[in-house]
């Protein structure tokens, strides 16, 4: 099967309601520790082609991300490692979100990995203008490093602000979910 059907919150709650269904969340580590639905099964879309999915067999699988975008990018993907029909929830933890279903939130945990990077990125993006326009113009050169550093992390996949954000103690304290 290379697609998978889409189901509405209310759909998926009923479906773990009666126990014959299981939640496979493929966001990163970090994005569920922060917050997932009850009882999902973590297993990041990073790793997935390697995770055991012997917990999952004989139930329905239910996959879902933030907001439905990589469920849907990785549909053939994520369908080929299930035995029976793959569903997916309609627009991810957020959709869930909004129709005011429970979610398992530990707020303790650091915000998400990206957000971080898009902050950051954005903070310094924004000084380097500021600073350049009213202190000296050498100060764009800051907007032009981290615009850089976006542009290889698009390119390439790396991302040399995630990996010092790793290391920040607030980061490295994360729970492993």
């Amino acid at each position: 099967m290379n697609a998978l059907i889409p189901l509405q919150p209310k759909d998926v709650q009923t479906r773990l309601s009666s126990g014959r269904a299981v939640v496979v969340d493929i966001r990163e580590p970090d994005e569920f520790a922060r917050a997932h639905i009850a009882n999902a099964v973590s297993s990041p879309l990073s790793v997935f082609d390697k995770a055991d999915l012997s917990a999952v067999a004989g139930k329905d699988v239910i996959f879902t991300c933030r907001t439905g975008n990589r469920t849907g990018t990785a549909a053939a993907r994520l369908a080929a490692r299930i035995s029976g029909t793959a569903y997916v929830l309609e627009g991810g933890v957020e959709t869930w979100k909004a129709a005011g279903l429970p979610l398992q939130v530990d707020a303790k945990q650091p915000l998400e990995l990206m957000r971080q990077v898009q902050m950051l990125a954005g903070g310094l993006i924004l000084l380097g203008a500021v600073l350049g326009t009213t202190i000296s113009q050498a100060f764009w050169g800051i907007s032009a490093f981290v615009g850089a550093g976006l542009f290889v992390a698009g390119a390439t996949g790396f991302c040399g602000m995630a990996n010092i954000l790793k290391l920040m103690p607030w980061n490295r304290a994360m729970k492993k979910a």
